[in-house]
């Protein structure tokens, strides 16, 4: 193949918010797949705030080295295959990183036919099995108990405040704007929504969640977490899934100063890594996909055009710009 790589790499490792000078732009050689390995044509990028860390610094995987791509998920055609179980022709998840080609290998998942991209990046893939196991097995909610839901509009919150809802619970969002509190009690059924930009974040919780919080799915941090705590019911549950507000910080901010309500209400909180639980892959797929057939479960696609939008499609996860699953269409 004549046909040369292009790819939007790390630049320089960001200070604070993540600006152009982070990142760059080559054309190298496609590469060769080796033994077991394949070479697909990326089509779809997913966009996620977890990138942020791998930019910086090593977190549960190393951080990305200065001039090799972008790491991310995303979707690819399968163009050349050493291996039996891709064959030419197949749509596969894997982490294909910033770029038009990628090698894959262990860990590449097919994608069935007849599921769109924008559904295997989003409600099937690793957005609503994070969900669906941070909910219900670091949650693990219980009927008529009281699920609130931080970063409610985004990817992860929405899906989880919906699974919330199936399970019985009552379920309260945090979002940033008047549209997106408007979207969870609409059309995603949520019983209430706290607009934190412009309400006193811990009154409205005590008075949306008057019984207490029961499950809070945390995909923020920060002042907003704090809240939560101060308004945890008596074996309440607190899942750390993500920390958007801090994740530009420049340096780190003081933690919760109210931990100790965790003692007196006899509390857990409790981070996970959605890696440590993809042998759990199958289940959580079947349990959403039976949902969305009966209609029951929704989600929403912030979809941007072009390699070269990536960074912008990236900076709208820290400006609040977004509603659901931001990805990038090559």
């Amino acid at each position: 193949m004549d046909a040369m790589n292009q790819r939007i790499t790390l630049a320089e490792r960001p200070v604070g918010i993540v600006t152009d000078r982070c990142f760059a732009r080559d054309d190298v050689p496609l590469p060769a797949p080796g033994p077991g390995e394949i070479l697909v044509e990326v089509t779809w990028l997913s966009i996620d705030p977890t990138i942020r860390g791998w930019m910086a610094y090593d977190t549960y995987l190393p951080a990305i080295e200065i001039g090799a791509p972008i790491r991310s998920g995303g979707l690819g055609t399968v163009i050349e295959s050493n291996n039996d179980a891709y064959p030419v022709g197949a749509t596969v998840f894997g982490m294909t990183g910033w770029q038009q080609y990628a090698v894959l290998g262990r860990g590449t998942r097919v994608v069935p036919d007849g599921v769109p991209p924008e559904a295997a990046l989003s409600i099937f893939g690793l957005t609503g099995i994070t969900a669906y196991i941070g909910l219900l097995e670091i949650g693990r909610p219980v009927a008529g108990e009281t699920v609130l839901v931080s970063g409610a509009a985004g990817a992860t919150g929405s899906v989880v405040g919906q699974i919330a809802k199936l399970k019985g619970c009552r379920v309260v969002g945090l979002a940033g704007s008047a549209e997106k509190c408007a979207w969870l009690t609409g059309e995603l059924g949520f019983d209430a929504a706290i607009n934190y930009k412009i309400e006193n974040v811990r009154q409205a919780i005590r008075a949306a969640c008057p019984d207490g919080v029961d499950v809070f799915f945390d995909n923020v941090g920060g002042e907003i977490l704090e809240a939560a705590i101060a308004n945890l019911a008596r074996r309440g549950r607190i899942v750390l899934c993500g920390a958007i507000s801090q994740y530009n910080d420049e340096a780190p901010r003081p933690g919760p100063n109210n931990l100790g309500v965790l003692i007196s209400k006899r509390g857990r909180m409790e981070g996970f890594i959605i890696l440590d639980y993809m042998d759990r892959a199958g289940e959580a797929i079947a349990g959403l996909g039976g949902w969305v057939m009966e209609g029951k479960l929704t989600y929403k696609t912030d979809i941007v055009d072009g390699l070269d939008n990536a960074p912008a499609a990236f900076s709208r996860l820290f400006t609040g710009a977004n509603t659901g699953k931001v990805m990038v269409r090559l």
